[in-house]
Formats: C-alpha cells, sequence, structure tokens
C-alpha cells in the first residue's frame, strides 16, 4: 500500500507538472534551511537532508568533529559515535558527517519549512514554465481571453498567461471575454512573478504560421514560402514557390475554391491576401508581385550604391491601380521583392524619354529612328488635348520607351557583370583584410563602412576597375581620397595567411602600445592644472611651507613693474596671486568657506588672525626680494 507521503508527492508533481527530482530536490533543500534555524547551526557548517520517496522519511546530515570530549553537540562528536559512522580508521580532529536529525523533526520541518517548500516548489514552477515558452518563441499558441484593458488584452494560456499588446493588434478587431483567439509568441522575457509571454496578432510571421498549418503541401516540404510583405488589417502579399515538379505552388495555398485561404481571412479580421508565385528572374517577379495590376515593361538598375532600383512602366489605365491605395501595392511588393520600385504611366515614360535623346548611350540606338520619334511627339501632343488614343499608339509609345530605357537597363547590367569580374579577379585573401590595416583617418574609415566597404577587397576591386567610380561610391572629398590613393600605392600587401596574420598581429600590438599613451593624454586634457602648480589652500588652517617659501632654485623672472598705489583697508581684493603661482602670471580666486557656528577658543581665534593677515598682504608687490620679509 502506497504511503501518505508517496501519494501527496505524485499528486504535486502531477498539478504542478513538475518533474520529481525537482519536487524531491526543493523538498530537501528546504528541510536544510528549517534545520538551520531550528537548531541554530552555523552557514559555514556543511548540512544535507535526504528524503526516501517512498517512505517519506527525511533525514539530516550535520558535518561534526571528532572529540575525546563533546563540548558542543552542534559541532563535536564523540570519538565511540564516530566509530560507529566512520569505522575504527577515524582519528581525533577529523570532520565527518553525523546522523542529526532531531527525534521531534517531523513536527518541527511541517511548521517551519512549509513556506519554504512553497516557496521554492512556486521558483521551480516558473523556471519551468520559462524553459517550456521560451523554446515556443516564434510558434503559435491558441488562448482564452480573460481581461480587455485600454493597453491590450491578457489572454490565458492554462497554466500562465500571455499579453497581447495595443499595438501588436489587427487594426479593428474587437475581443470578447472568453472568447478563443490564436497569436504569435513574439517574446518571452523573465521576471520576479514567472515567465511574461508578449504574443502579437499583427507579425508578418504569424501569417507564415497560419499557412503552414492550413497548407499540408508547405508543411510537408513541398511548398516553400520565400517571403511575406504584411501591413495588419488591410493586405498582404506572400511569395511561394514548388519543390517538387508538378505542384501549383499558389493553387496549394488558396485551396479548393478558396477553402485554405478564406479560413486564414476570416481570422486576421478580413484582410486581403495575395499569393504570388516566386521567380529567380528579378523582371518577372517583380511584375507578378504588383498584380493586379498589368505591368507592360521593368528596367533594372541593379547599382548597390543607390539601392536596387527598379522602373516599371505600366499602362495609363493601370497607374493608380499598380500603385494602389495610398501606394500600399507598391509598397508591399518593394517589401516582398527587395528591390526599390519606381512606377510610372506610359505616357509620362515616353514624355521623359524624348528629353533622353541626347545622351550618349541613346544616340546611337535611336539615330535611325525619326519617323518613330515624329509619331511619339504627335501621340503626345494628341495625349494633352484630350483625344482619344489607340492600342497601336500606345505600342509606338512602348517602343520609343524600350529604347531609351533599354540603353540605360544594358549599361547598368554591364557595369554589374564588370563587378563581379573585379571581385572574382581579387585575392581571396583581401576580403579578410579589415579596412583598419589602411591606417586611415577614422572618419574616413567610417565613412566607408557605412557605405558598405568591410574590408579592403571591396576597395581594391572598384579601385582596379576604376579610381573614380570607387570615390564617387564612398562619397570622399579629394583630401581623403588622396590620402586613400597614397595608402593604396605604398601598402604592401600580404601573399599568404601567415604574413596577413603577421599584419594583424602587429597592428594589435601597435594599439596595445599606444594604448597608455592615449590614456595619459587624455588624463592630460582632463586635468587644466597639474599637481605641482596647483596649491590647495585652506583659510581656516595655516598656510603651507609651500606657499610661504620659495624654491632654492627659482627661475629668472623679468621684474614686473610695481605700482604704487593708495591702500584701501576697507575693500579686500577680490584676487590674489600666490608666490606659486605668480611665474606664470596665472591668478586663481580664493573663495574662503562658510563658518561654522561655534565657540570660537584660542585656535580658532588665532586662525582668524591668520586670515586677516593673510588676506591683507598686497601679492602685486611682492617679488623674488620680498620673500624674506614676507618670511618674518
Amino acid at each position: 500500500m502506497k504511503s501518505e507521503f508517496l501519494l501527496a508527492f505524485n499528486e504535486l508533481c502531477n498539478s504542478r507538472s513538475l518533474s520529481k527530482d525537482v519536487v524531491l530536490e526543493t523538498i530537501e533543500s528546504a528541510l536544510v534551511s528549517a534545520f538551520r534555524r531550528n537548531v541554530g547551526v552555523s552557514s559555514a557548517q556543511h548540512v544535507t537532508a535526504k528524503v526516501d520517496s517512498l517512505t517519506g522519511d527525511a533525514r539530516v546530515f550535520a558535518e561534526k568533529e571528532v572529540v575525546e570530549k563533546v563540548q558542543d553537540p552542534r559541532t563535536e562528536v564523540s570519538m565511540r559515535a564516530a566509530k560507529k559512522v566512520a569505522g575504527n580508521e577515524v582519528a581525533i580532529g577529523e570532520t565527518i558527517m553525523v546522523d542529526s536529525t532531531p527525534h521531534d523533526f517531523g513536527r518541527i520541518a511541517a511548521q517551519t519549512a512549509k513556506q519554504v517548500i512553497l516557496q521554492r516548489i512556486r521558483e521551480a514552477e516558473r523556471d519551468q514554465l520559462f524553459e517550456d515558452f521560451s523554446g515556443r518563441q516564434g510558434e503559435m499558441v491558441i488562448g482564452t481571453v480573460q481581461s480587455v484593458a485600454p493597453q491590450g488584452v491578457t489572454l490565458g494560456l492554462g497554466r500562465t498567461e500571455a499579453f497581447l499588446p495595443r499595438n501588436q493588434m489587427v487594426p479593428g478587431e474587437r475581443f470578447r471575454p472568453h472568447g478563443k483567439v490564436q497569436a504569435y509568441v513574439l517574446e518571452v522575457r523573465r521576471t520576479s512573478r514567472g515567465p511574461q509571454i508578449i504574443v502579437s496578432r499583427s507579425h508578418r510571421h504569424m501569417l507564415r504560421r497560419m499557412l503552414e498549418v492550413e497548407v499540408p503541401e508547405i508543411y510537408n516540404g513541398l511548398v516553400e514560402i520565400k517571403n511575406v510583405a504584411r501591413e495588419a488589417g488591410q493586405r498582404s502579399k506572400v511569395a511561394v514557390s514548388a519543390l517538387q515538379d508538378g505542384v501549383d505552388p499558389v493553387g496549394a495555398c488558396v485551396g479548393m475554391r478558396g477553402v485554405r485561404i478564406q479560413s486564414i481571412v476570416r481570422e486576421l479580421n478580413d484582410e486581403k491576401i495575395d499569393v504570388i508565385e516566386w521567380n529567380p528572374d528579378p523582371r518577372v517577379f517583380i511584375t507578378k508581385s504588383l498584380s493586379p495590376a498589368r505591368v507592360s515593361q521593368v528596367y533594372l538598375d541593379p547599382d548597390s550604391n543607390s539601392g536596387k532600383t527598379a522602373l516599371v512602366i505600366v499602362a495609363d489605365d493601370q497607374l493608380s491601380l499598380a500603385i494602389g491605395r495610398e501606394g500600399q501595392n507598391a509598397r508591399l511588393a518593394a517589401k516582398l521583392t527587395g528591390w526599390r520600385i519606381d512606377i510610372q504611366s506610359l505616357t509620362e515614360a515616353a514624355a521623359e524619354s524624348l528629353t533622353k535623346l541626347d545622351h550618349p548611350l541613346v544616340v546611337d540606338r535611336v539615330r535611325d529612328h525619326d519617323t518613330l520619334i515624329k509619331q511619339v511627339e504627335l501621340i503626345l501632343a494628341k495625349k494633352a488635348a484630350d483625344r482619344p488614343v489607340t492600342a497601336e499608339d500606345f505600342s509606338t509609345l512602348n517602343r520609343l520607351v524600350d529604347l531609351v530605357e533599354g540603353a540605360f537597363a544594358a549599361r547598368a547590367e554591364k557595369q554589374l557583370q564588370e563587378e563581379e569580374e573585379a571581385r572574382r579577379a581579387v585575392p581571396s585573401l583581401y576580403w579578410q583584410m579589415p579596412l583598419s590595416l589602411l591606417e586611415l583617418d577614422d572618419s574616413i574609415v567610417e565613412n566607408l563602412e557605412s557605405r558598405g566597404f568591410t574590408a579592403i577587397g571591396h576597395i581594391v576591386a572598384l579601385y582596379s576597375l576604376n579610381p573614380l567610380k570607387l570615390r564617387r561610391r564612398a562619397g570622399l572629398g579629394d583630401e581623403e581620397f588622396e590620402a586613400l590613393q597614397e595608402r593604396m600605392s605604398n601598402m604592401e600587401f600580404p601573399t599568404n595567411e601567415s604574413e596577413l596574420a603577421q599584419m594583424l598581429g602587429e597592428e594589435l600590438e601597435l594599439v596595445e602600445e599606444e594604448l597608455p599613451e592615449v590614456i595619459e593624454e587624455v588624463v592630460e586634457a582632463k586635468a587644466p592644472e597639474s599637481e605641482q602648480d596647483v596649491v590647495p589652500v585652506d583659510l581656516y588652517e595655516e598656510p603651507p611651507e609651500e606657499l610661504l617659501i620659495p624654491s632654492e632654485e627659482p627661475e629668472e623672472v623679468a621684474p614686473e613693474p610695481v605700482v604704487e598705489t593708495a591702500p584701501e583697508p576697507e575693500e579686500k581684493p577680490a584676487k590674489v596671486v600666490t608666490p606659486a603661482r605668480r611665474e606664470e602670471g596665472e591668478e586663481r580666486l580664493l573663495r574662503p568657506k562658510p563658518a561654522k557656528k561655534r565657540k570660537k577658543g584660542r585656535k580658532q581665534r588665532r586662525r582668524d588672525q591668520l586670515v586677516d593677515d593673510f588676506d591683507e598682504i598686497d601679492w602685486q608687490s611682492i617679488d623674488d626680494d620680498n620673500f624674506e620679509e614676507l618670511e618674518d
């Protein structure tokens, strides 16, 4: 038959969802604390407790010293009792662990260790909850609405609670008490009151998790979610790709008659979701990302300095649809593709193309198209007069735009290929060299790092391709670029990893050598005066000897003219020049400390008299010949 302790022990483990080892260790630690408190054992004495998990018997063992005659039974044990525990090999002065369980320890433990046991169990439960939910960060949970407040909503997750802040909600949604809500675990924090779980319903990864739940092909790995762009409560775009031939990624996500996607739309408060098939060709991918608008042409400028930019040409009647309400469609497409998208109507692009006909890149391509240019001018005039424009006219405009913008796109693509070839030509060792090896000014290094130059290999690649392009890309001035050119021409580049390691080692040694000097310079800059120059003066104490006695070998100073003035005993000079400071010609304002209200004694009166005499000295009229008189 099971003991009462075993039944209570198992019930506690099951109700708190704690392991038996954690609960048993907690009870033993609490028994040790109860033993120390009741018996009065020092904290330096080693004490352990053992609890039988089957019977519930508790035994406490304390460290004691073996002596011939016991004077303090809490810390000492007799030789006879020690031999029963440790055998005959025990000697006087040794320390052994002795069973020190009190006779009424069961009642004492029940009264004293109750609160300790409960506190330890609560701490163990909090740690267990934190470990459970910290591993679930980035996953979906289903909670019950417990309370709704202006700051947010509290959701019950069984053994703990989660908080849904107001800024993480879908705009316009309402919550009712005891209603079921799906949320995305955004963050798990450890606090003194247990784990604080922050959930979100507006995060873009929540849509990703919901698609993984609703679409078996995504869960099984047949369809992959490439990217998600979301504006919670309004519209989202999801780019998906098939990892197996014969699988329609868009159809798998939408489902039969839109069943799969509609369940997600209802959960997200009727948020519109566009599922787009991902394509490795940026032109095709950008075209699909702007759906439902129809795109005529896409021209790419992959210059990494200004950011990847795509010029998108659409028909005039598709311009508003491509941009979307308040630019939402274009903004989501830019987030989804990672390209900066510039949308122009066909008429606007044709008019701009006419202004670029004199560009050197365009002249050769439009040399034999005078008739096309005249037709475009007539079509634009017709459009400006609000006359109808046919589909054939739009095709003519599209031809001119393709001639002009295609030239710029071809140049950008050619430059990108040249840069890739230049990067491949740079030795791989140069990509491991930090910019600090150039020994340039910190401002130049910071400017280069802010523009994406992380290693010397980036600079070598562009410098070998075109130095002026490097200057434009790095945004350097004349002096900065000259300093960079001089350093690049005089620098000895390593040929193997050992030489690079040696260069980096020399750089670290140089920094370690310069560090004390830098610290000393900073300290000197912070201190306006040296310790030898500063002479502290306390008007309530006797002047120090350094103030009254000149140095044995004073420096030769040109005598200053002495101006005799009538003495004014009623007015005291506001500034005095100490002898130690006089040679440098600097002045120091002496401000007496406020006098404390106390009974004046002989020493205090002597100090007051000394202060008065000290203030009446005309320091301006004292030179090197007057110090003997000043000493008297």
